[in-house]
């Protein structure tokens, strides 16, 4: 069974579910939305670039905004040098974030060749970021790391003892490798074996889709935690259905209505903030959630014609306002 609770030295993590760090799609609005929809015990932001944080460049300085509602929230940092890492690190606490993450996981091309899984070919350079960024906070540390850059060089278990003996306090292990990057299957027995290395907690991650993979993977490697990423931003219900699913055996699917409401109030959340780029994310969303709609292409086809945010809103709403029946809602899956 998935376990009540995470423990970070004294930060509790209830339910011992996290909410993986995701580029472009884990904002402040979309973390909000986790967190009033329910069941997800440690939310992340973005992974943010150290150099651009501690020179205070208003765009990363945006990855970091988060509101009281939010906590207990992370916030991952990614880059190749210790000193600007350990200065980020230091306003990462400042900031009043509860935790902070070294991000050593993200395959993309232009993150590994400052930080990301680049820095598992390196293992002296990320031993001195490690160090660096434990010396500047007082905060519980994290990481979340791959299991090597390919095939030839699977370095998770070798990582996780040094960075536990550098005095990190739980890791979590997507197994795939870095040349793998999101395709083939996740190799849980990686995440098992980082288990049975090290005495802090354990965060699996990698091909949870569903409440029964939560469960499986905990049965499997013995992790004490879940962490979701990809699944969430298609289905942000999956923490509340994982908590169900653990206190009953069942769990409710998200309705097609119950669709229609998170989207409409997570545009409008969009618009209320004056979110840049709104209506760029607008679309984007509208391609995770639709896709479980009733002829959800029109409504995909509308969104991406619009011009304006406001006009996305009063698209959807329209849309969502018709009956079943009416032109454009035949039934069929999209």
């Amino acid at each position: 069974m998935l376990p009540d609770a995470l423990t970070i030295r004294d930060l509790r993590i209830a339910p011992a579910t996290v909410l993986a760090p995701m580029a472009g799609v884990t904002d402040t609005v979309f973390r909000r939305m986790i967190r009033e929809l329910g069941g997800c015990g440690l939310i992340m932001t973005e992974f943010t670039s150290a150099e651009g944080a501690t020179r205070n460049i208003a765009r990363t300085m945006r990855y970091l905004l988060f509101e009281p509602e939010e906590h207990p929230i992370a916030a991952q940092l990614f880059g190749a040098d210790a000193d600007a890492m350990g200065r980020a690190a230091a306003l990462v606490e400042e900031l009043g974030f509860d935790t902070v993450d070294v991000n050593l996981g993200c395959p993309a091309k232009k993150v590994v060749k400052c930080g990301g899984s680049g820095l598992l070919r390196d293992l002296v350079r990320l031993e001195g970021i490690l160090r660096a960024v434990r010396a500047a906070v007082r905060i519980p540390m994290t990481i979340k790391i791959r299991a090597g850059w390919d095939e030839k060089s699977i370095v998770a278990v070798e990582v996780a003892r040094m960075a536990e003996q550098i005095g990190v306090e739980a890791i979590a292990v997507h197994p795939r490798t870095r040349e793998q990057g999101f395709s083939g299957n996740a190799d849980w027995s990686v995440i098992a074996a980082v288990k049975r290395a090290v005495r802090m907690p354990v965060i699996g991650n990698g091909d949870i889709r569903t409440p029964e993979d939560a469960q499986r993977m905990v049965a499997e490697t013995g992790c004490d935690a879940v962490m979701i990423g990809r699944a969430a931003s298609t289905n942000p219900w999956i923490f509340r259905q994982i908590a169900e699913y653990a206190r009953t055996g069942f769990y409710a699917e998200a309705s097609e209505s119950d669709r229609f409401a998170l989207l409409s109030a997570y545009f409008r959340s969009l618009v209320e903030t004056g979110w840049p780029d709104a209506i760029g994310k607008m679309k984007m969303f509208a391609c995770y959630f639709t896709h479980a709609v009733r002829n959800g292409s029109a409504l995909r086809g509308e969104v991406h014609s619009a011009r304006t945010a406001e006009e996305v809103l009063e698209r959807v709403e329209r849309f969502a306002a018709q009956p079943a029946s009416a032109p454009g809602r035949e039934a069929g899956a999209s």
